[in-house]
């Protein structure tokens, strides 16, 4: 998996590509880390390249939910695939995550999300 981040007018978008699992959502968590700070811009994470995520990703992006809610961060994921979306669904984990359906909707609609998770 890879982990591209880049800046949309004050927001913070980590392109993942690649299967988020075991072995490579330490890199997400590490991108997570690094963008997600008091005071900090707005981060959202494109999913669109994911094919794949294991418990040990969605563990990542839960991870990523407590630390924004934490540092008053607002948070969210786009462009999930089909499965993605379904393990999210499975866990009951799309009611407390911001999911936009994709980047435009994700920049226009972040602002609106509360601070602390959630729409």
């Amino acid at each position: 998996m890879k982990v591209h981040t880049r800046n949309v007018d004050k927001i913070s978008i980590l392109d993942c590509t690649g299967d988020v699992d075991l072995y490579s959502s330490p890199r997400l968590r590490e991108a997570l880390l690094a963008q997600i700070q008091p005071g900090g811009p707005s981060v959202l994470v494109n999913m669109s390249g994911v094919a794949y995520i294991d418990s040990s990703g969605i563990a990542t992006l839960v991870e990523g939910l407590q630390l924004s809610r934490q540092t008053q961060t607002r948070f969210g994921l786009f462009g999930l695939r089909p499965n993605a979306r379904s393990v999210l669904e499975l866990a009951r984990l799309h009611k407390v995550f911001a999911i936009f359906g994709d980047e435009p909707e994700a920049l226009e609609k972040i602002g609106s999300v509360k601070p602390f998770g959630g729409i």
